[in-house]
This record gives C-alpha cells, structure tokens and sequence, in this order.
C-alpha cells in the first residue's frame, strides 16, 4: 500500500520542522527568540475570550450551520460595510475553519484535475498544495523588486495558456508584506474575467497595514472569491476560524463541501468572534498596529546596517523578506546555523518557493522591540565569527 501519488509534490512546511528543532532546543534551556513563524504573539483579547467562556457556560458547543452562525455571517457582512464601505449580503459568507478551511473549500469547488492555477512565487507554500491536493497544477510567477513581489498583467499575460483556470495572489502577501493597490486589483480581475478565468484573493493580513488600508478586492466586483481569517489582525490563531466570500453562482457548491468535508465550523469559536467586531476589541486590536509598525520600523534598518538587502518595503503583515546573498549562498543552511549557535529561529526562503530561495530570509516580527534588538545583536556576533 501507498500514498496517492500527488503526495510526491506536496513538500513539507520547513518552517514548522525548523520550529519543532527551536522547541527541542528550548525545552533543553536554550533561550529562543522566535521570529519564524506568522503567529502573533499577542494573546487574543479579552472580550473575544470572554464571549467563549459565556457560550460554554450556557452550553452553546453544538453543531452550527454549515456555512456558520447566522449572526456571526451578518456580523461580518456589517464588518465590511464599516470598514470598506462596500454591501457584501451575509448569504455569500462562509465561516469556515481558518482561512486553510476556506481555500480547502474554494479549491474543492473550483480545481480540475490537470487545469493550471497561477501564484506568485516566492509565495505562502501551502497554496499550490491546496491546488495539488485537488489534482491540479500550480504555477508560479517569479516575482521580485520590479514589481513590489506582486503580480502584473504583463505577468498574467506571459503565463496563462489554455489550460489556465485561474489566479490565487494574496494582499498582503506573505512572506513579503507587500500590497497590491486598487487600480492593480481592477487590472488583475478584468484580465482574468476577459479569459473566463477565476480569481482567488487571500486577504487574511488585512487590518494589518501601516501606511495605508489595504483595498479589498470586492471592490474589483461581486465574482471574486475572497479568503479572511480571524487570527492575524483579530489574534485567534489557536482557535481555527475564518470565512470565505463566495461568488453567488458558487454559494450552494460551497454549502455542499462544507457539510460534507467540515460539518460546521467550531461553535465556541464562533460565538467567541461575534465579540471581534466589538468597538472595545478593534480598540485593542488598533493599539498592536501600531505595536506592529513600530516593530517593522525598528526591523528594517536594523537589518540593513547587518547586511542584508530589503528590496521591498513591507506595507503590511508581519514580515520582512530579507536578500541575505551579500553573507551567504545558502539561506536553508544559514538559518539552521543561526539556530543552533544563537537561538534566533528565522525562515528560509525555501519554503516559499523557487524563485532565489537561498537567497532571501524572512523574519516576523512577532516579539517585542526589546527581544528584536537582541536578535538584532546575536545575529550581528555570529555574522563577526
């Protein structure tokens, strides 16, 4: 007996196996300073901890809807028309279990087998595994500097052919940070809708931007699928929820998967995020913005005056996407290295695709600008021998 044989193009997630390896260091007394991984290091906030408590006190953990609860699905119907201004009627949001839940969702529904499917590349690596998994084929678009790491329709226009299904970018990307802009976003989905293609976007860093809102790409039009998460600007990582706005054509496919791969989402979970559109918790959530900017503020030229070369201004998420060529050749090997001599666990630029890889890092700035400085410092003395 064997594994499918897709399995055989589905490669690991590094990042985690290199976090496993920080653990075990930990555990043996090492002191770890955890830059590797895209966990906000906040815990979630109060009133979001609060609502679950209440609902499992008064027994609120059966099944839900399979699309979620209704009054979480309208709660995020307003969240969009308060935060972008736009009408997107709950029927078209799915709850689901994380924004994994959601793209899950959105491939079962949409991927052939065979059919070509188009990324950024570097790129989050699970994306093209949610394609594969499906039986189709992930293709990425190198990206780099000249671009702000995002995609163009010069890009879109050299790589689709007729086997082309459709587009997955992100923005916020990771492991970037990097944004596109609205008059981007038009340009993407009108490119894509012209070759009755469909568009995916992942906005799970969204509320996590620094100079600017980040556009939703709703406003490119209602055929969009668009991917949300409640843990990186709301915090909930551990929790697994997140939601899926789904074209109309598509909602009872949707509804369908859902029953079938998920049941429901998680009851205590969603009863715990009606409180994450609070006033008091977007207060909370507002104050780590700007915990999160002065972080990235500190990061970047810090980085600098070590060597390493930041092509791009990250504009939002947690991350910077370091070119580490001027000390090394070989990042997956600098990163272990680093590990084990200093206890700074940063990420490879392996995991995120073929394009440069050994030649970029990547550092999340989920710790506090004191622990970052001496990140900052350790790295400085390993670079000195």
């Amino acid at each position: 007996m064997r594994a499918a044989s897709r399995l055989a193009d589905i490669a690991p997630f590094h990042v985690m196996e290199l976090l496993t390896r920080a653990k075990a260091l930990e555990a043996a007394g090492k002191d770890i300073i955890h830059m590797e991984v895209g966990e906000p290091d906040f815990p979630t906030p109060a009133p979001i901890v609060a609502a679950a408590q209440q609902a499992i006190a008064e027994g609120r953990t059966f099944y839900t809807p399979a699309l979620g609860l209704p009054e979480l699905r309208d709660a995020i119907s307003r969240f969009y028309a308060d935060r972008y201004g736009i009408t997107v009627p709950a029927s078209r949001i799915a709850v689901t279990a994380g924004a994994s839940g959601a793209l899950t969702l959105a491939m079962a529904c949409l991927v052939e087998p065979g059919s070509e499917w188009l990324l950024t590349d570097p790129g989050y690596p699970c994306n093209r595994h949610f394609i594969r998994a499906f039986e189709g084929v992930p293709i990425g678009i190198p990206v780099d500097a000249a671009s702000n790491f995002q995609p163009t329709t010069a890009h879109l226009e050299h790589h689709w052919n007729t086997r082309t299904a459709g587009a997955l970018f992100a923005s916020p990307a990771n492991p970037t940070g990097t944004m596109l802009m609205a008059d981007e976003i038009n340009a993407l989905a009108e490119f894509v809708r012209r070759r009755d293609g469909q568009l995916i976007v992942d906005e799970i860093y969204h509320g996590l931007t620094y100079e600017s809102d980040a556009p939703t790409a709703l406003v490119a039009g209602d055929d969009i699928f668009v991917v949300q998460s409640f843990s990186k600007y709301f915090q909930m990582t551990g929790w697994r929820l997140g939601w899926l706005v789904v074209p109309e054509p598509y909602i009872r496919d949707i509804e369908k998967l859902a029953q079938n791969l998920f049941i429901s989402p998680s009851s205590p979970a969603q009863h715990a995020a009606l409180a994450a559109f609070d006033p008091e918790t977007i207060a909370i959530l507002e104050a780590r913005r700007a915990e999160f900017r002065r972080r990235r503020d500190f990061l970047v030229p810090a980085l600098s005056s070590l060597g390493f070369r930041l092509t791009a201004q990250p504009q939002g998420a947690f991350y910077v996407y370091a070119d580490c060529s001027a000390l090394t050749n070989d990042s997956d090997r600098f990163a272990r290295d680093l590990l084990e001599s200093t206890g700074v666990a940063i990420t490879p630029g392996l995991d995120f695709g073929s394009h440069a890889p050994r030649q970029h890092l990547r550092f999340a700035y989920t710790t506090d600008v004191a622990r970052l400085a001496e990140a900052v410092e350790r790295i400085r003395r390993f670079l000195a021998g």
